[in-house]
């Protein structure tokens, strides 16, 4: 964080400052701030989250022996450490990230890029940091820290020397892509696509479009909308965008798109394709698995142009990418069972995007194997969607469906119901009863698509089953 003192925080986030013993209110502070006390290091401010199982008040003393100097809480503690007191922490953050940007953007040269989407965000958010770290100090998400606690501490990582800032904005509600986006108001905001991704908080996917419409209307004045124009709520943002005063950059895989992508190849070894921008025919060749990460290249790649990279430079930086982030498309096992561990989240399109490329990476001689879990927040439209993709796994005709847990079990019966019988597909109660089952079941040849939402908890089962065929 850039440097502070102990009143300037304060009065930011309108608390009441008590500095321990020997601290003074002008007392500086420069370190890292974060609701994990095991995170702190010397001179960090530790934010006492309260939490649905446990109370980040609890762990106050752990942040201070862990380097701590500050901590930001909701009711005074004991602990030998300066304390700013204030009605709710994660106002406290979001207004202290706001008063952060806001002084670095008006003291030096600092850009931000803001990515919305039902899906695809963190893997574009990853492309778009591996480009801009060439062209100097980058801030980005770790993992997916998109939300109203993660995304504030993402914008409180920036320096003065910070040139890019990265915010990735998730929501499952309306309006808090609007509260996210702006505390930073970025100069290029990219929309990646409506899906079904969280429907149940929104109430429906048109509702999901306005919320995710909410990131244009925080854009900076006179910055840049990228738009994902095969997605046709998306492209249905543009009059917003103009409205705004933003220039629109499309890109896709249709004529209209500015950064348009063609000849799209995926293998076991990669995704290869030719972008065309400015009369140029660029070829692409990402080390990442899946057709569906393509759109998330142009993205980046249409984001950065706008910033002044050149598109032949993004692209070999892209390439250099190794994968998308762990338990997204993760290829793991060995030459004879390979898995792929995509389980940190599903959505009906993830799902589909991921099953396809299951098949197309999937040679003669071969077997494929989906290992399916739930997809959760679909609210009224889940077990429809569970039925979808049932009976897309048997068109494509992937040849062992095993399905894990009763909030999937609507998939199981779907594929059954499609022609998947005699073993084919299979319900199992657990990711521990998976785990046995597949260690009889798996073979040589065998490629093998660990997929669900994080709630299931597949992920880990998908790392042990790359531990055990490694």
């Amino acid at each position: 964080m850039i440097a502070l003192s102990l009143a300037e925080i304060a009065e930011i986030v309108g608390g009441d400052l008590r500095p321990a013993a020997g601290h003074d209110p002008a007392s500086i502070v420069t370190g890292v701030v974060d609701t994990d006390s095991r995170q702190m290091a010397a001179g960090g401010i530790f934010v006492a989250k309260p939490g649905e199982h446990t109370d980040g008040h609890r762990f106050v003393g752990a942040a201070l022996e862990n380097g701590a100097v500050l901590a930001i809480v909701e009711r005074p503690v004991d602990d030998e450490i300066s304390q700013i007191v204030v009605a709710d922490v994660i106002d406290a953050i979001a207004e202290l990230a706001r008063a952060v940007v806001a002084r670095v953007r008006a003291a030096g040269d600092l850009r931000i890029v803001g990515v919305t989407g039902s899906n695809g965000k963190t893997t574009t958010k990853n492309f778009l940091a591996r480009i801009l770290q060439d062209e100097g100090e980058t801030v980005a998400p770790i993992a997916s820290y998109n939300n109203e606690v993660g995304a504030p501490l993402t914008m409180l990582r920036i320096t003065d020397g910070t040139r890019y800032l990265v915010c990735e904005f998730g929501a499952s509600a309306p309006g808090e892509i609007a509260r996210l986006a702006g505390l930073v108001n970025p100069d290029v905001v990219i929309e990646l696509m409506v899906g079904l991704a969280h429907a149940g908080g929104f109430g429906g996917i048109e509702e999901t479009a306005r919320a995710k419409a909410e990131l244009i209307e925080a854009a900076a004045p006179g910055g840049t909308a990228i738009l994902n124009l095969d997605d046709a709520r998306v492209a249905g943002m543009a009059p917003l965008a103009e409205r705004r005063g933003l220039r629109i950059v499309g890109f896709g895989q249709g004529s209209a798109a500015d950064v348009r992508a063609a000849g799209i190849d995926v293998t076991a070894s990669g995704t290869s394709c030719t972008v065309h921008v400015d009369d140029q025919a660029l070829p692409l060749r990402l080390q990442v698995l899946g057709a569906h990460h393509v759109n998330n290249a142009l993205a980046a790649i249409a984001a950065t142009r706008a910033l002044g990279v050149a598109p032949a430079d993004a692209i070999a930086r892209l390439e250099t990418v190794p994968l998308a982030e762990r338990w997204r498309m993760q290829p793991m096992g060995g030459s004879e069972v390979r898995i792929i561990n995509d389980a940190y989240n599903a959505s009906p399109d993830s799902m589909a995007a991921a099953l396809r490329t299951l098949a197309q990476i999937t040679g003669p001689g071969e077997r494929t194997v989906a290992v399916l879990g739930a997809m959760s927040e679909l609210g009224e439209t889940a077990g429809d969607e569970h039925d979808r993709i049932g009976l897309l796994a048997v068109r494509l005709n992937i040849q062992r469906i095993v399905v894990v847990g009763a909030e999937a079990r609507r998939l199981f019966l779907a594929a059954v119901g499609e022609g998947s019988w005699d073993g084919e597909a299979v319900h199992l109660p657990d990711a521990d009863a998976a785990f046995e089952y597949l260690q009889g079941e798996l073979r040589p040849g065998d490629r093998v698509l660990v997929k669900s939402s994080n709630s299931a908890g597949l992920r880990f089962l998908g790392d042990r089953l790359g531990e055990s065929f490694s």
